[in-house]
């Protein structure tokens, strides 16, 4: 009997509360401005990698196991495109010539047409982690 009376009971009370289909949240403004901080952050970490360096592009020029062409061709991209940043570096047995800091890889295929203009053989888009400044627009 006393089980009867309870389940009476429960069932009762939670159709008073089922009835009821109202519900109001109040909750603070500053968990707004929380979330969107928590958002830009991941944000940011999803396009870094390991290193702390951005997963972007740069424009591949030469690939070579000749060091002396490798030095020439890296001094003469940067006296011809002084705003970049040119990149030697060797995996063995070649020598590559890599230019650029490009996140997009639009932005990065603009720049190869340019290049391919001066240096018509072997230039093309490569993915690289590349060093970036992010600005908070972005």
């Amino acid at each position: 009997m006393k089980y009867i009376v309870l389940l009476v009971v429960l069932f009762m009370a939670s159709s008073h509360l089922l009835a009821n289909d109202t519900i109001i949240v109040r909750k603070d403004p500053r968990l707004d401005i929380l979330s969107d901080k928590q958002a830009e952050i991941n944000k940011r970490s999803s396009m870094m990698t390991s290193s702390g360096l951005y997963k972007g592009y740069r424009i591949q020029v030469l690939s070579t196991t000749n060091r002396d062409q490798a030095n020439k061709i890296k001094s003469d991209v940067l006296s011809r495109f002084t705003d970049q940043k040119a990149y030697l570096t060797y995996n063995s047995p070649y020598f590559k010539v890599r230019i650029g800091n490009f996140i997009n890889r639009e932005d990065a295929e603009k720049f190869r047409q340019q290049l391919s203009k001066i240096y018509p053989q072997g230039v093309y888009v490569v993915e690289d982690a590349v060093e970036y400044t992010m600005t908070n627009d972005q």
